[in-house]
Order: structure tokens, then C-alpha cells, then sequence
């Protein structure tokens, strides 16, 4: 059975962390960094917690949230500056869900 969601990665801005999933670590350092930069940047600039999960399908997702205590969330922002990556970024979350498609869900 597939699970419901897997984590790829997260940052967050509270606790000054990302998180990089173990099941991943065999990507190219390359990637692995571009996701770092990416999403450490995400939260330094719209604050709160971002999340890359793949569905059960294999579609990249990016999922934010923050704490009801943050008044500094910049939720209009996050939407925009999510709205960009999913533009600027496409070809590297193409590659990631085809490389998750074929590795992990086994859909040749």
C-alpha cells in the first residue's frame, strides 16, 4: 500500500532547520542543495514552514503552514512566492516526480 504523502523536504523558520528525508539522500548533491537553498530562502523570506510532499500519485506538492501565533506570516506572499518556484523551478520538480514515479512508486 502507498503511503498518503512522503516528505522530500522542509524548512523552518522557527526552529532554523531543513530537513532533508533519508529515503532521498542518494540524489545528486546537486539537487539536494538547490532544494536546501530553495527552501531555506522560502522561509527566511514569507517565514513559517514549507513542505515538499509527494502524493500518491507521485505530483510534487508544496505545502506550507504556521503557527496561529505568527503574526509575521506573510500568507499573500507565500502564495505568490509559491506561485513563482512552481515557474521557476518546474523542470527540477518534473525531474523529482518522475524520479520518485519510477524509483519509489515503480510506474515505468
Amino acid at each position: 500500500m502507498k503511503p498518503e504523502k512522503v516528505v522530500l523536504c522542509a524548512s523552518s523558520k522557527y526552529e532554523q532547520k531543513f530537513y532533508l528525508n533519508e529515503e532521498f539522500k542518494g540524489l545528486p548533491e546537486e539537487i539536494k542543495k538547490e532544494l536546501k537553498i530553495m527552501c531555506v530562502l522560502f522561509t527566511e523570506d514569507v517565514g513559517g514552514i514549507l513542505r515538499l510532499e509527494f502524493d500518491q500519485e507521485g505530483s510534487l506538492n508544496l505545502v506550507t503552514e504556521a503557527f496561529d501565533e505568527d503574526l509575521l506570516y506573510d500568507e499573500i506572499g507565500c502564495e505568490l512566492k509559491i506561485k513563482q518556484l512552481q515557474k521557476d523551478k518546474q523542470q527540477l520538480f518534473s525531474s523529482l516526480e518522475l524520479f520518485y514515479k519510477v524509483f519509489y512508486l515503480e510506474d515505468y
